[in-house]
């Protein structure tokens, strides 16, 4: 089966830019309850993911007193403790299925490595299961 039947395209994912502030960051992950999301940057390029987690001790270690503070301190400044792995849509569905079970999705890239979108843990459950 081909790993693009599963993929969320990058039209539908909500993503980070990496020209984006701190507190940018945050207002989208709070918005769409994300707990980890894709970093780009602007030509299309997977830098990596940013989790929940890393935002929290990226603002432990930078004490503030309102969240506007965050205005001038850049995405890139956070440290990320793990990026999930990326695939090429052309990989075979084993790799695909060892990624998912380590991450909560798979980001998916093209020949010229341009990020193109995810592949979710749970597509990959609800396919299993709607075809065993």
């Amino acid at each position: 089966m081909n790993v693009l039947f599963f993929l969320t395209p990058k039209s539908q994912v909500k993503y980070l830019d990496d020209t984006m502030t701190v507190r940018q960051a945050l207002e989208v992950m709070d918005f769409y309850r994300y707990s980890t999301i894709p970093l780009l940057s602007k030509d299309g390029k997977l830098v990596g993911t940013i989790s929940e987690g890393d935002l929290l001790f990226y603002l432990k270690s930078h004490p503030f007193n309102d969240i506007s503070e965050f205005d001038n301190h850049s995405i890139l400044e956070v440290n990320r403790k793990r990026d999930y792995l990326p695939i090429k849509s052309d990989i075979q569905m084993s790799d695909l299925i060892t990624n998912a079970i380590n991450q909560n999705f798979v980001p998916v890239l093209d020949d010229q490595k341009n990020f193109i979108g995810i592949v979710t843990r749970k597509s990959i459950i609800n396919y299993l299961y709607l075809n065993k």
